[in-house]
């Protein structure tokens, strides 16, 4: 069983920077990365890493601005958010699975398994 816990949200103004974390027990083959749900609409896929480096997978609308990685001794899995907008605020999510996944199912709520508490996100103008 993986659990996942998540840490970093707070409040920034726009143009500003956080960075998520999300510390992963039983972290082996794993494709892991971040969602997020704002009031009244889905929860989206941000970033994905695929285990075994297979492949990085990013959302049109974080793209340039947001970093995903991990870091394999420390079990660790991070989410740099660089110039931050008002549209993301949210509530991210942690995610993981077991195995890889493709470029065209990482985003599907579905295919992820365990899930973190979430972490609030909130980016004032």
């Amino acid at each position: 069983q993986l659990q996942l816990v998540e840490s970093g949200g707070g409040s920034v103004q726009a143009g500003g920077s956080l960075t998520l974390s999300c510390a992963a027990s039983g972290y082996t083959w794993y494709s892991m990365g971040w969602f997020r749900q704002a009031p009244g609409k889905e929860r989206e896929g941000v970033a994905v890493l695929a285990t075994g480096g297979a492949g990085t997978y990013y959302a049109d609308s974080v793209k340039g601005r947001f970093i995903v990685s991990r870091d394999n001794r420390k079990n660790t899995l991070s989410l740099r958010m660089n110039r931050l907008k008002p549209e993301d605020t949210a509530m991210y999510y942690c995610a993981a699975r077991v195995g890889w996944i493709s470029g065209a199912s990482w985003s599907r709520v579905s295919e992820y398994k365990y899930w973190g508490q979430g972490t609030q996100v909130t980016v004032s103008s």
